[in-house]
This record gives structure tokens, sequence and C-alpha cells, in this order.
């Protein structure tokens, strides 16, 4: 496969990164190993996976980083629902977040149904 940093999937991931780590500079000092640590830890698991996913030797251990990626997406999202329920964040601040979290996972999505239907080892 391609190098990794090639693939939409990790360059969307990696703007997704910064965003994040941008509003998270944002959150209340007592969130700092909290909601703001656990969020900034998701946020950088989804590329690094898909990193780690390309690189591996065999198709099903790539399609099952390309999983955890997508897995620790839908935990960003979550963890920031959570600081809009809370408080911390408002739904504008959410919404922008919000739309580059669902073209990752579209993106993703394609990726692995790329792998899943390829004829690769």
């Amino acid at each position: 496969m391609t190098n990794y940093k090639n693939l939409e999937a990790w360059k969307k991931s990696m703007e997704l990164v910064k965003a994040v780590y941008f509003l998270t500079k944002q959150f209340p000092k007592e969130e700092l190993y909290a909601l703001t640590s656990q969020t900034n830890r998701a946020v950088v698991s989804i590329p690094c996976n898909i990193a780690e996913g390309i690189v591996r030797n065999y198709k099903k251990d790539t399609i099952q980083f390309l999983h955890v990626s997508r897995g620790s997406i839908y935990e960003l999202e979550t963890l920031l629902n959570i600081a809009v329920m809370v408080e911390i964040i408002t739904e504008s601040d959410f919404e922008p977040l919000a739309m580059m979290i669902d073209e990752c996972i579209k993106i993703l999505n394609g990726l692995i149904k790329y792998f899943e239907t390829s004829a690769l080892k």
C-alpha cells in the first residue's frame, strides 16, 4: 500500500487532531486529567491507528487497525457530546468538529471497504 501520509483518511484525521487540540486548550484546568486528556488521546488514536494499520503485512491486520481508528472517532464524538452536555463547550463549538468527524468516518469507511473487498493478502 501507499505511504500512509498520502491517504486522505490520515490527512483529514490529522486536521481533526489539530482542531481538537485547539479546542481542548480552552477546557477548564480541572478537566486536564479527565475530559481534556481523554479527548486528546482519542483524537490522536485516529491517525496513529491508520498509520499503524497501513504498514501491516496482512489485510486482516490492516482492517483491524482501521476499525480501532473508527472506534476512536466515535469515542471522540461521544467525549465532545459530553463536553457540550456539561457546558464546557457550546453547540457552535462542536458543530464544525462534528462535520469533520462525519467526513473522517465516511472516508475511513471507504478505506475499510476497499481493504475488505480487495484481493490483497
